[in-house]
């Protein structure tokens, strides 16, 4: 089973928490961790989170330098031996543009995307600089690059990730796909929650599985 999530509502719970921003996404990360125990409880194959996306870029510059500060913290965290990442064995990768990072990011990210290559009980795809709509023009260009014919295979061989979404999650509040995985997800079932995604919890987890196993997937038949 893969499912993906849009990881929304970290600042609005650092809001109503009365916590300045970077608490929230603080937050928000910490949740990924015990998501990835779920995950391991669940036998949830692989998880894909929208992390950062293109749009993301534009906001304000101490916020978007507070991110970029948080992700290099966290990165260093997940490479080691004893993190959830190793002890589960979960290959990570980082799915999107991501020359538009530092290179000290792109770094540490190839750096840990080598180290957990080999593993295959799970996959944890995070989503940076990514944008849905961007990614299948830079798959087509590529498709073009290649002098292939232009299809519906080699553009899916050629975008960020392949893999086919079976469950979009969304918790707060918003009910859009804000253009998060516009081809894996064209025949994905959609879960809203108004669960901010700090307070998200096993439960809330178990709950968007339970009803994705009661719907009928015709896939257009």
């Amino acid at each position: 089973m893969h499912i993906a999530i849009i990881l929304d509502g970290n600042r609005r719970w650092a809001k109503n928490h009365g916590k300045p921003t970077s608490k929230g996404h603080e937050q928000g990360f910490n949740k990924i961790k015990k998501l990835m125990e779920w995950a391991k409880e669940l036998s949830i194959k692989e998880i894909t989170l929208y992390c950062f996306s293109t749009e993301n870029f534009n906001r304000e510059k101490h916020e978007v330098d507070s991110l970029f500060d948080m992700f290099r913290k966290k990165i260093v965290e997940l490479k080691k031996k004893d993190s959830v990442i190793h002890k589960n064995e979960v290959s990570i990768r980082f799915v999107g543009k991501l020359d538009m990072f530092p290179n000290d990011m792109q770094e540490r990210m190839k750096e840990l995307m080598d180290e957990t290559d080999h593993y295959d009980k799970y996959i944890l795809n995070l989503a940076m600089a990514y944008g849905g709509k961007l990614e299948i023009v830079e798959a087509v260009k590529k498709v073009i690059e290649k002098g292939v014919d232009v299809s519906e295979d080699s553009i899916k061989k050629n975008l960020f990730m392949a893999d086919d979404v079976d469950l979009m999650i969304r918790p707060g509040g918003e009910k859009r796909l804000s253009n998060f995985l516009l081809w894996q997800a064209s025949y994905a079932e959609l879960y809203f929650t108004d669960t901010l995604w700090p307070d998200f919890s096993k439960e809330d987890l178990i709950s968007a599985i339970s009803w994705f196993k009661t719907r009928d997937r015709r896939f257009g038949e």
